[in-house]
Order: structure tokens, then C-alpha cells, then sequence
């Protein structure tokens, strides 16, 4: 600090970048808020109007500030508040399983039919799952949040998938914390081939409820 620099600015400027980091993070959080509303209704509805409710768990994350530093390093992004906002979508989160395949589709389609939320990106992990055998629907979705004096359209990053593809993706995670990514072979094997031993599973519950679905209807 120069001799003659004023005393107080330095904290004064860490203050004020503690405060635009909380408000970042804030309207994030709040997407998060206004998303899981939407999904929480939905699922309310069925439960109250029908014998079953395609959304079975809902979950919500929001990145740290350490996560999120690393992301910024990782793609290159501009470390700057804008720019972060713009190319790092999923800095909110949040994630809804359900018991079978059809229905995962059923809840992206209803959420997407909403006039406030615009989806901007699907990427259908399902139909065309990853080489290791994730599976699951990826979607980023702007939602408006209306605060006191404007009104933000942030990003969110909705996953949905079934028990069955979530109880797998669950495991894999585990697996490359514990071994800090460098997994042994027989266990990616392995992993491999839990991935379509749940694609069939998926396949065969799907299967069992069309079956009731059809002794049911008159």
C-alpha cells in the first residue's frame, strides 16, 4: 500500500467484493427456490389427485465458492461476474429422480411447458448415454427471480433421472472421490456393467407398469 493511500480502502473494496459474492450467490440460491416451487406443485398435485406421483425425491445444490473457482479455472472462463454468469450454467442445481424412465421424461416436459421457465439446453443422457454408462437428462433451464429492485434471469442446471440411474451415478461418484479419479480397471468394469444391468432393470419396470396400466383400464 502506497504511504499516502487511504487506510480504509482496502477494506472497504474486500467488503464490497464480499457483498456482489453474496449477492452472486443469492439470486442462484433463489433460482434454485423458484425451481423446486414448480416441482414441489407438480408433485403435490399427482400426489393429491392421482394414485401415484412420478416425482419420487427432489434435491438441490448450489456450488461453493471453491467449486466454482475451480470451474472458472477449468473451462478458462473470464473470472469475471458477468462472464461467469453467462458461461457457467450450472452454478445452481437441482435434481429429481423418479421410478420410471417415462416419467423423467413426463417432468421435463411439464416443467418446460411453464411460460417463465425458458430451456436453453436438453442434453438426453438417456437415449444416448455416456461411454461409461451414465445415464440421465440434463437440462438447463433460466428462471426469472424478481428481487426488490430488478428482476435476474439466472440458470439452472435440472437433472432427472430414475432410482435405478441415480442409485448407479451415486456409486461412481464414491468410487472416483475415493480413488481421487484414477479408478482401477476391474472396478470401471464393473461399473460398466451395473450401468446396463440398471438400463434393464429400468427397462423391465417399465415394462411391469404398462402390463398393470393395462389389467386396469376397463
Amino acid at each position: 500500500m502506497r504511504p499516502d493511500a487511504d487506510p480504509d480502502e482496502l477494506p472497504r473494496r474486500i467488503r464490497e467484493l464480499q457483498r456482489e459474492l453474496t449477492r452472486f450467490l443469492m439470486t442462484y440460491q433463489f433460482g434454485i427456490d423458484e425451481l423446486l416451487t414448480k416441482v414441489n406443485i407438480l408433485r403435490e398435485e399427482f400426489e393429491q389427485t392421482h394414485d401415484h406421483s412420478p416425482i419420487e425425491h427432489v434435491r438441490s445444490r448450489l456450488k461453493s465458492m471453491d467449486s466454482l473457482v475451480q470451474k472458472v479455472l477449468r473451462t478458462g472462463c473470464e473470472p469475471t461476474l458477468p462472464a461467469i454468469r453467462e458461461r457457467i450454467r450450472d452454478v445452481a442445481g437441482v435434481r429429481v429422480t423418479t421410478s420410471f424412465v417415462s416419467d423423467a421424461y413426463w417432468v421435463v416436459r411439464m416443467l418446460s411447458r411453464q411460460p417463465d421457465v425458458e430451456v436453453v439446453e436438453v442434453r438426453d443422457y438417456i437415449a444416448h448415454p455416456k461411454p461409461n454408462g451414465y445415464r440421465s437428462l440434463h437440462v438447463i433451464v433460466r428462471i426469472p427471480v424478481f428481487l426488490s429492485d430488478r428482476t435476474e434471469h439466472v440458470y439452472v442446471e435440472l437433472q432427472v433421472r430414475t432410482i435405478a440411474m441415480d442409485f448407479w451415478a451415486s456409486t461412481e461418484h464414491q468410487l472416483y472421490y475415493k480413488y481421487d479419479r484414477e479408478v482401477p480397471p476391474h472396478l470401471l468394469g464393473e461399473l460398466e456393467d451395473a450401468a446396463r444391468v440398471a438400463a434393464d432393470l429400468d427397462r423391465r419396470m417399465g415394462r411391469l407398469r404398462d402390463e398393470l396400466r393395462d389389467l386396469s383400464t376397463p
